[in-house]
């Protein structure tokens, strides 16, 4: 398992779901990725978006205008 990082702070929704999707497509099963965002929407989009595409949501924390979620790749 790799621990890897996107930037998506400061991008409006669909931005930072399209920049996670290209991301976690360029990574293995098991990897984890943790989303730095500014866009509140990305609190039920990124979420969402996960449950649609089978990956899992270690993590989702707010701290101050920063929005940090973690996410398990799974692929098969």
């Amino acid at each position: 398992m790799n621990q890897h990082e996107l930037n998506a702070r400061n991008l409006l929704c669909p931005i930072p779901v399209i920049r996670t999707q290209n991301k976690i497509a360029s990574l293995e099963n098991g990897d984890h990725l943790v989303v730095y965002c500014t866009d509140p929407g990305t609190l039920h989009d990124i979420p969402a978006w996960c449950r649609v595409h089978g990956h899992t949501l270690v993590s989702t924390e707010e701290n101050r205008d920063e929005i940090i979620i973690e996410i398990e790749v799974v692929k098969e």
